[in-house]
């Protein structure tokens, strides 16, 4: 029973360890490429609201989430989950619309029509 005991405290010990990597590694890329400061704020807020809220992104929103990277978006949604004031949100959903609103935006930049 003591072999019980002690491997649960290892694997929380683990799996706390392995979220407090995660953050730090967000926290890290985030600062590193100063990608806080590369969006205007009103395309922050429409990011935001099409990935955690109901929304849409507009065409210029859009460009200039796609210059920002897909790195740094994953990061910034990743470290917005680990907020306690999101905690009520589901994990698989808000990531499943970041990658949603990621690839719409990339479609949209990338078709021909948009650089005309």
């Amino acid at each position: 029973m003591a072999n019980l005991n002690v491997y649960s405290v290892l694997v929380v010990l683990f799996l706390t360890w392995l979220v407090v990597i995660a953050k730090e590694e967000n926290d890290q890329i985030i600062k590193e490429n100063n990608f806080e400061t590369k969006m205007d704020l009103p395309c922050v807020l429409e990011a935001f609201t099409a990935i955690f809220k109901t929304g849409s992104i507009s065409n210029k929103c859009c460009s200039e989430l796609v210059v920002l990277g897909k790195v740094c978006h994953s990061a910034l949604v990743k470290r917005t989950l680990e907020n306690p004031l999101f905690k009520d949100l589901n994990p698989a959903t808000i990531i499943a619309k970041s990658i949603e609103t990621w690839n719409n935006c990339l479609a949209l930049i990338d078709s021909p029509s948009s650089s005309a």
